[in-house]
């Protein structure tokens, strides 16, 4: 099988014995929105999966019982560092138009006031806190339809914001042209949670990265076959 490789814009012939492939500089131009994902689905958190070559960011729907995926997208490496970016100026942009962070000094649910403050009584020693659920565990609490369980691509990310929620559309920069893959609603205080995770599996995805390329730095090389 053969083929042809062209810069950008150069026409060549299409050869229909073989295979054809050729360079092209996606037009930066507004992202065509279909019908099946113009309204968009809310979303009450989100579960980050790191794969060898993916971040898979499942967004979960927790108002019913089971907990629903509501949209699982899957990004490459090198996406998901321009999201978090971009995510945290627009935080960022969003704190300095209406203020800070939501809900400071609430208590988390079973959360007790500390000692000496209104309404606080001394108490013992707090316990450790409970080990972590394995993803298992957290998978067998969610239901996830047939259709959504391959998810779908994206490799941009437009981040748009209200006063009241964030709505992040993920894109498909295919040729000939962007289309929106996924419309995910999330709400303003959600956000500083959401890139902390982001964030942290970012991280834990680097660091993973990094102990492969020392330990194959130092490998020593293959000797001459015997």
């Amino acid at each position: 099988m053969s083929s042809e490789k062209a810069d950008s814009g150069a026409g060549q012939p299409y050869d229909p014995s073989g295979a054809f492939t050729q360079e092209f500089q996606h037009q930066q131009v507004s992202a065509r929105v279909p019908e099946k994902v113009k309204r968009g689905v809310f979303s009450t958190g989100a579960l980050v999966l790191q794969g060898a070559n993916e971040f898979v960011i499942d967004f979960m729907l927790s108002m019913m019982q089971p907990h629903q995926i509501s949209a699982r997208v899957v990004l490459p490496p090198g996406v998901m560092g321009s999201f978090i970016q971009a995510l945290q100026e627009n935080y960022r942009n969003y704190q300095e138009k209406f203020g800070g962070s939501h809900g400071s000094g609430a208590l988390a649910a079973g959360q007790r006031p500390p000692a000496g403050a209104p309404g606080g009584a001394p108490t013992a020693p707090p316990s450790p806190p409970p080990q972590p659920p394995s993803i298992e565990d957290i998978y067998d609490q969610l239901k996830i339809s047939d259709d959504m369980l391959s998810g779908v691509y994206a490799n941009a990310v437009m981040i748009a914001h209200t006063h009241a929620e964030f709505c992040f559309d993920f894109i498909t920069t295919f040729y000939p042209r962007s289309a929106v893959s996924a419309r995910v609603y999330l709400s303003a205080p959600q956000i500083p949670s959401f890139l902390n995770v982001l964030q942290r599996s970012f991280q834990q995805y680097q660091q993973k990265l990094a102990a492969l390329q020392q330990q194959h730095q130092h490998r020593p090389p293959p000797q001459a076959g015997s």
